[in-house]
């Protein structure tokens, strides 16, 4: 598929050049005399991909940037600085509002030809895992396209814990990234009066640790294992070095953290305003698709009622009342959902 440039240049025979080697070179090309027009072509074009000058009158390349950046259909698109200077503060400032590179003017046509087709791909290989349930897990399988993340897992020691068996606690400091092999973790925060109250259940493929590693700062929660656990334990230093060197890594991180800040706002949201029913039926389907890969899963009732935030008397009560109505069974080997869309239905 043909890529779509826009040029943001005010010197009319660069930016005629370069759309020139560009439209030569396959693209669809669309060009801006100055930064206002660049920001309007950049939201009705939506381009792939943005090269813009610095030195601008009216309104500079950072502020484009800035403008770009704030919205949400553009703050993606990769952005390229073109500059006749090359003092260092500029290349920090342009960086820091999230620029991907910086092309040195004069360049040759091979120079900017390889910028470009190294940030589309790059961004190309972001996008294969955006919008997926196992979110982190295929970030992290496409990142090693590029970064070799996915090979830091590689020949590292595996650590098994037993069920109930505290994987880390609120406060330790974190060592390392924790990789899902086999088993079911849950984390969770206690109340000052003891009480648990579980923030999620991760399973196989699932990481655990990353928000204290990348805000650097202690765990804040408590992570232990629902059943027997196998890890893959990946050193700080390792994993920081990877993050913290790759603009595009760091910056997927970002975003995810930013979407777990949007879950548990939505938690919160039940906790205050739902039925204890339908947060236990809520809290039911979510196991179901954690568990995706068992018809039957075993949860403890004083689990369940840490995860729906009620008594486990509760709870217990509940599931009864889903048992006699034909909607889960509940047997040695675990409990079983029958009717999935008894449980979407119920509102109170």
């Amino acid at each position: 598929m043909q890529k779509k440039l826009l040029i943001i240049e005010d010197n009319e025979d660069v930016r005629e050049n370069i759309m020139e080697i560009l439209e030569l070179s396959n693209y669809k090309v669309v060009g801006a005399e100055n930064g206002k027009e660049g920001v309007k072509a950049a939201k009705s074009e939506i381009p792939d991909l943005i090269i813009c000058d610095i030195m601008m009158p009216e309104m500079d390349g950072y502020e484009v940037l800035y403008m770009l950046g704030k919205d949400p259909n553009t703050n993606g698109i990769p952005f390229i600085f073109l500059t006749a200077k090359a003092e260092k503060e500029d290349f920090r400032h342009g960086m820091s509002l999230g620029a991907d590179d910086y092309l040195t003017k004069p360049f040759d046509d091979m120079e900017l030809l390889a910028a470009i087709e190294k940030r589309l791909e790059r961004h190309d290989n972001l996008k294969t895992y955006r919008g997926t349930e196992t979110e982190l897990d295929h970030f992290l399988k496409s990142a090693s396209q590029y970064a070799n993340l996915e090979d830091l897992k590689k020949d590292r020691q595996e650590r098994n814990f037993d069920r109930g068996e505290a994987i880390f606690r609120e406060g330790d400091f974190p060592h390392y990234l924790y990789c899902i092999v086999k088993g079911k973790t849950k984390t969770y925060k206690i109340s000052p009066d003891g009480k648990e109250l579980i923030l999620n259940i991760s399973k196989e493929g699932d990481y655990l640790g990353y928000e204290a590693l990348l805000q650097d700062r202690n765990h804040s929660e408590f992570a232990a294992a629902l059943e027997e656990v196998t890890v893959t334990l990946i050193p700080r230093m390792d994993f920081e070095k990877l993050v913290f060197e790759n603009k595009e890594v760091s910056r997927e991180f970002i975003r995810m953290l930013s979407k777990n800040v949007i879950d548990k706002e939505s938690e919160l949201l039940d906790l205050a305003y739902n039925t204890v029913r339908k947060r236990v039926a809520d809290r039911l389907l979510k196991l179901q698709e954690t568990y995706e890969d068992q018809k039957k899963f075993k949860i403890a009732r004083n689990d369940l009622a840490s995860m729906v935030g009620t008594a486990t008397e509760s709870v217990i009560r509940i599931l009864s009342e889903f048992k006699k109505e034909g909607t889960i069974k509940i047997e040695s080997e675990g409990l079983e959902i029958v009717n999935t869309e008894a449980l979407k239905a119920v509102r109170w």
